[in-house]
């Protein structure tokens, strides 16, 4: 068992876990925040990605202790109670369909925006081509982070 102490979505944890535990299995089982998905289990679709120290990772491929002293961020602290502004914009241009993949786009949007608030398009796609849609909704994701970054969506 290995003592894991890291930052969850603003909030200070401890916890004891297992080596072999992904962040994934920790975040799901543990603190039961199951924004993330486990999808296929091998990095491949991104419905797991949390930021960690800001940058996007799919959870299912990392161990809880690899982040050890890290800050995670899942989609349940984007907003607090409210939807933050990125989440209203994927609403607003229709981006939420089953919402399986809606988590995963978000916080890989997040991550974009943080990192570059005014991207091109070819950036947007870029940043989230690791997250698959079954419901094809790109087009409308694209449109939200180009509302949210001010430009036209193309």
């Amino acid at each position: 068992m290995i003592r894991l102490a890291l930052t969850v979505n603003g909030v200070a944890r401890e916890a004891e876990v297992a080596g072999h535990i992904t962040l994934l299995e920790f975040l799901r089982e543990t603190l039961h925040l199951t924004g993330a998905k486990e999808g296929c289990g091998v990095g491949e679709c991104g419905t797991c990605l949390v930021l960690v120290d800001g940058v996007a990772v799919n959870s299912c491929l990392m161990l809880a202790a690899a982040a050890q002293g890290s800050a995670v961020e899942t989609i349940e602290g984007l907003g607090g109670e409210a939807l933050d502004r990125l989440q209203e914009a994927f609403l607003e241009a229709g981006a939420v369909q089953c919402g399986f993949c809606t988590p995963g786009m978000v916080l890989a949007a997040t991550a974009l925006l943080r990192a570059n608030p005014h991207p091109t398009r070819a950036e947007a796609e870029a940043a989230l081509a690791g997250v698959l849609c079954r419901c094809g909704t790109y087009p409308r994701v694209l449109g939200a982070v180009a509302a949210m970054s001010g430009e036209e969506a193309s």
